[in-house]
């Protein structure tokens, strides 16, 4: 995508997987972690700026009773009004609320960051676009393990499922 992406902020929210302290530490490509969180706060931002719903998905590990160290999300990063859901399985879809709490707010489209590009976050588009959704990708506020793992999910699955934005590329409309 070249130019601006308007959504409409009455229908449109964010979805940001796994911006937990243990996984954005971790060496990823073909950004850091941490330039991951900055782009994801700067979508955040704007998104709580015109009242559209901030989604911040975490993983437990299911089965066990103490989780790992760095398991809930990054400090600072959820604000009061956010949504929060703690996935157990790949995607945040199955075994959660999460469709349910979106359709109440009557959003159709999503738009994706998080870690790991390939994982977390295309599992979870791929459900929500089985559920109907219309779904934005914002390719530099994710990362992966690899940059070859990122780059297949951004040029070869992401442009089949949705759009690919830039951070910079996101704006709002009224609908």
């Amino acid at each position: 995508m070249t130019g601006p992406l308007a959504l409409d902020p009455a229908r449109s929210a964010l979805v940001l997987v796994d911006l937990m302290d243990r996984i954005v530490a971790l060496p990823l490509e073909p950004r850091k972690g941490t330039e991951v969180l900055a782009a994801a706060e700067k979508l955040a931002a704007a998104f709580r700026a015109v009242g559209a719903p901030v989604v911040l998905v975490r993983v437990e590990r299911p089965g066990i009773p103490d989780q790992p160290p760095g398991s809930g999300l990054v400090p600072g990063l959820a604000r009061h009004g956010d949504i929060e859901i703690v996935k157990r399985t790949i995607g945040a879809f199955q075994g959660t609320d999460l469709d349910a709490r979106l359709r109440e707010l009557g959003v159709t489209t999503l738009a994706f960051g998080g870690i790991a590009t390939n994982l977390g976050v295309e599992s979870t588009a791929r459900a929500a676009l089985d559920l109907g959704y219309d779904l934005v990708f914002v390719e530099d506020a994710m990362a992966a393990f690899t940059a070859a793992e990122h780059e297949a999910s951004a040029r070869l699955d992401f442009p089949r499922l949705g759009t690919v934005a830039t951070v910079d590329q996101v704006r709002f409309v009224a609908g």
